[in-house]
């Protein structure tokens, strides 16, 4: 057995998106092969409603999955095939946009104003990018949550751990998305709204050794072992990986497509009012 070495470490930079929300994104327009199969990740934690109630308007999405798991707060969301919903503490939402959505989150906090969340995007493969969207709404009592013996909590939202299988299916990247947390002294973790993301850590392959710093985003090699080593105060982060894509990509906003024509076909449907494609039933 080896452990799967540090690639590379970082920190998330503040980044306004939507009509005004203030989040820090991990990773996101850049080199789209450093972190296949994922293309962003965004941590929109935020204790003063001034800074996300505007939230995300109208806006496209098409050819990949967005993934939005909410701690604190609410995120009510509805898109242009009628779709509508709300997102919940400890609720997960997996949408596939696929050939295309017109698409809408609006967020608001908690009795003390906290918002706090993430969203992961996920490439689809060229097979798949015109595919008819799909949701997957996840309530938090339908996550399963393991409790070790040592006081390490995992809620296994996708891919399987320990002997259990998250909700969440027929994903194309085969991920795994684990919300991991150690307490000191063995406290009550029961309660997600209790306890702030102190680490994120996402890749394709990870390991983990002394890591400490809040919004600190790290890549990993290969290997066969993750080491998680809790400071005195704990710990908690999410683990993230899934399987490369490993195909050409032409990126611009939240649309992601395997060319320059493609790209260019989806902002001409776009402004023809084309974008939403007929669905299969």
């Amino acid at each position: 057995m080896s452990l799967r070495p540090a690639i590379s470490t970082g920190t998330a930079t503040p980044t306004i998106e939507g009509a005004g929300v203030h989040l820090h994104r991990a990773f996101g327009f850049q080199d789209p092969k450093a972190h296949d199969p994922f293309l962003l990740f965004d941590d929109f934690r935020n204790d003063n409603p001034e800074a996300y109630y505007r939230g995300f308007p109208w806006h496209p999405h098409r050819g990949i999955e967005t993934i939005t798991y909410v701690l604190n707060g609410t995120v009510d969301h509805s898109d242009s095939l009628g779709n509508t919903g709300s997102l919940k503490a400890g609720d997960v939402q997996w949408m596939t946009a696929g050939s295309g959505i017109m698409h809408q989150e609006m967020p608001s906090g908690n009795s003390m104003g906290q918002m706090h969340g993430f969203q992961l995007w996920a490439n689809l493969p060229g097979s798949l990018k015109m595919t008819s969207p799909r949701y997957q709404d996840v309530g938090a009592k339908e996550i399963p949550e393991i409790i070790d013996d040592d006081g390490t909590r995992v809620r296994v939202i996708t891919g399987s751990f320990w002997g259990q299988t998250g909700p969440v299916d027929g994903i194309a990247a085969d991920p795994l998305y684990l919300d991991i947390s150690y307490l000191a002294k063995f406290a009550d973790a029961s309660d997600p709204q209790g306890v702030l993301l102190e680490k994120e850590v996402l890749g394709q392959e990870l390991n983990i050794r002394d890591l400490s710093g809040n919004r600190t985003l790290v890549r990993f090699g290969t290997g066969d072992e993750i080491v998680v080593r809790a400071g005195p105060e704990g710990m908690r982060f999410l683990l993230v990986a899934g399987s490369p894509i490993r195909e050409p990509v032409a990126w611009h906003g939240p649309i992601v497509m395997n060319t320059q024509e493609e790209l260019h076909q989806a902002f001409t449907d776009l402004r023809n009012n084309q974008f939403i494609k007929p669905q299969d039933h």
